[in-house]
């Protein structure tokens, strides 16, 4: 009994350990677009989404009981064991797919973790396939195609609706509606994501003889469960926020609004009804339908095609690792030990290599391939306008309003634009000092930068000699 005492004790922090990488992994589900749009500070939005998702976890306890007794069958002999393994494999995939920047799902890396493992240890009796398909499988097609239309709709009415004010006019407002609907999405993920790792501990408290089968959470899973996710997301898992608010679509606040909006209405849908869905999967399609509803969005379907790879390997990959794991926790004690001492020095490689191209809430909206600050910061200043109301918004709205109607200037353009700048030959008259009109291939490369009215020499066109 005092072995297993320790082994449920084990399979407990483990599992808090997987929330707290939930929390990181998923962080972008509700703020990538809100950062990308400037609307509000990183730190500030990974702050107020760690406290919605301590909030969430306190509202329902329906995913919970799909986790603990409707995937896996919990009178088919589990033991701790089986559960300790498939944790192993979640929480090594969710590292894996967070050092690459893909906003992977969390939740089927659970699902095929457990699955995994108790495939290994006890077989196919111990999973309950008609609440995998039902209650997973399906979910994971019909959830993003879901609100990838429903983004895609409120996208397009939106831009309708607004089509004959100025854009500065309603900045404000879409600003305050893309902090509301992301506090919905924070509060959406902590009612989803927080309940997986209850389900798992009340699972193992039910193998160990602690609790009955069938019960609800005790609170204090609720609490610690809660504490964990929340702590996670403060963290910030800057590397997705990117790739979900720069390396999607480049997102404007209309957009940024209606994604989340969506997003927020089908995570709580299938919430209150026990789906066990991904919130990584129905986020990044709701990013996807808000960048084909705006007229001249684009999607980077290579960077999407990536995304729904990694969704695909998800199960599978999350599964062999946990059934690798199980082999070795099944031999005893020195099988657990040995499991958990490659699980911490895998976790210590993945963060290691992590360390190499550091991103954080300062680099966060940088985009590999951007130009230098000084050629972003003449690229701002020849295309925003001269106002005071344009010099008070934020960085992110100019940045992906200037993104979004032309390429940042290359370096030869910088260097051509300061020869074009450079005194005329005193020889040359007035009429021929003029500047050359550039060919359509310079004005593509200078981002639509005007053109100077200072007299100049091009050095396409040389000025003629006065004769």
């Amino acid at each position: 009994m005092e072995h297993i005492t320790l082994l449920i004790g084990i399979v407990i922090i483990t599992a808090l350990v997987f929330d707290f990488t939930n929390g990181f992994h998923d962080t972008a589900n509700a703020m990538a677009t809100t950062i990308s749009t400037g609307a509000l500070r990183p730190k500030t939005a990974v702050a107020m989404s760690a406290v919605l998702n301590l909030v969430g976890a306190f509202l329902s306890v329906e995913v919970a009981k799909t986790i603990s007794g409707g995937i896996i069958d919990e009178g088919s002999g589990i033991q701790p064991e089986v559960i300790f393994a498939g944790l192993v494999g979640a929480i090594v995939w969710n590292l894996l797919t967070w050092l690459a920047g893909l906003p992977s799902s969390s939740s089927h890396a659970l699902f095929g973790g457990l699955i995994g493992a108790t495939l290994v240890s006890v077989g196919m009796d111990g999973v309950n396939g008609d609440a995998v398909v039902m209650k997973v499988l399906i979910p994971a097609v019909a959830a993003p195609l879901v609100a990838g239309v429903a983004a895609l709709v409120a996208t397009r009415l939106t831009y309708r609706i607004a089509r004959d004010r100025d854009p500065r006019d309603t900045a404000k407002g879409y600003r305050a509606g893309q902090i509301a609907s992301a506090a919905l999405v924070s509060l959406a993920h902590g009612t989803n994501d927080a309940q997986k790792t209850m389900g798992v501990i009340t699972l193992a408290l039910v193998t160990g003889g602690v609790v009955a089968p069938a019960s609800d959470p005790p609170m204090w899973v609720i609490v610690s469960a809660g504490v964990a996710i929340a702590l996670g997301t403060y963290l910030g898992g800057w590397r997705i926020i990117r790739t979900m608010g720069k390396g999607l679509t480049d997102i404007q606040p209309p957009q940024g609004f209606a994604a989340q909006t969506g997003a927020a209405t089908v995570i709580l849908a299938s919430s209150h009804l026990g789906f066990a869905l991904s919130t990584t999967q129905v986020c990044s399609g709701s990013v996807m339908g808000s960048g084909l509803g705006r007229k001249g969005g684009v999607v980077r379907w290579s960077t999407a095609g990536r995304m729904v790879i990694a969704w695909g390997l998800t199960l599978p990959a999350a599964g062999l690792v946990a059934g690798a794991a199980a082999l070795l926790a099944d031999q005893g004690d020195w099988g657990v030990t040995t499991v958990a001492v490659l699980a911490v020095i895998a976790c210590g490689a993945i963060w290691l290599a992590s360390r190499r191209k550091p991103v954080d809430h300062t680099n966060v909206n940088d985009v590999e391939g951007a130009p230098t600050p000084a050629a972003a910061a003449v690229a701002t200043d020849t295309v925003a306008p001269a106002t005071a109301d344009a010099a008070a918004e934020p960085v992110g709205i100019v940045t992906a309003a200037v993104r979004s109607v032309a390429p940042p200037p290359t370096e030869t353009a910088l260097a051509q634009s300061a020869t074009d700048t450079t005194p005329a030959d005193p020889s040359a008259t007035a009429a021929d000092s003029l500047p050359a009109q550039p060919t359509g291939a310079e004005r593509e490369a200078r981002g639509a930068a005007p053109t100077s009215t200072t007299p100049a020499t091009s050095a396409a066109a040389p000025a003629k000699a006065t004769v």
